[in-house]
């Protein structure tokens, strides 16, 4: 049965997953990048991202190869393709990571404004949602064919997807970080009331992981 995950989105100590004023120049806002110190190294990100050999091994890596195991579709907000807003301003962004994307199955983007799919390399096409949350995991699910859905973020879309009662599964690393500001997944969201509990906890030397699920009614 296919699940919806949220899988290796980072807070920092003061509950924030990215920093203020996203750019060009910061794609994670200012100071996002910090948060990430436990999984850029790591040798999932290394052959995901570079295609390279090598990287981190451990508590980490295993939490970050979790997050792209039994994955048949993703689902991300607009800001995590994009630091455009409005109407798309031409159809030459194709995303933050070059020609071959590290998601490599279909991906679904949250939008107000309609654009065509683009299909990149290593098997990742992202398609353009205008009709909210609900239609695209309607469509990562069928696209999915009974393997899970991740939802990558960002905070707003997991906010929207909690209030909805749509996310079964998440882990979170918790960064030794202080952002001071930026986007809060858990602003307004009681998780105790909405059933979730903690399953799993595993310090790193980077990175607090914990698991929580939503318990079955």
């Amino acid at each position: 049965m296919t699940r919806v995950r949220v899988e290796s989105f980072t807070i920092s100590l003061d509950g924030y997953g990215a920093g203020p004023e996203q750019s060009l120049a910061h794609p994670l806002g200012v100071g996002g990048t910090d948060l990430h110190q436990w999984l850029l190294p790591t040798r999932t990100l290394q052959r995901t991202l570079f295609g390279a050999d090598g990287g981190t091994t451990g508590i980490d890596d295993d939490f970050a190869a979790r997050g792209f195991r039994d994955i048949g579709a993703w689902i991300l907000g607009r800001n995590m393709f994009a630091p455009s807003r409005g109407p798309w301003p031409d159809d030459g962004w194709k995303g933050w990571w070059g020609d071959n994307p590290p998601y490599h199955v279909p991906t679904f983007i949250l939008t107000h404004h309609a654009r065509g799919p683009i299909v990149m390399e290593g098997g990742t096409t992202f398609h353009f949602v205008t009709g909210g949350i609900h239609e695209a995991l309607e469509r990562a699910r069928e696209a999915a064919q009974g393997k899970d859905v991740r939802i990558g973020g960002g905070a707003a879309t997991i906010r929207q997807s909690l209030r909805a009662g749509l996310i079964d599964e998440m882990h979170y690393a918790i960064s030794p970080v202080l952002l001071g500001a930026g986007e809060r997944p858990f602003e307004g969201v009681d998780l105790r009331a909405l059933g979730y509990e903690c399953v799993q906890f595993a310090p790193s030397q980077k990175a607090t992981h914990v698991v929580l699920r939503r318990k079955a009614s």
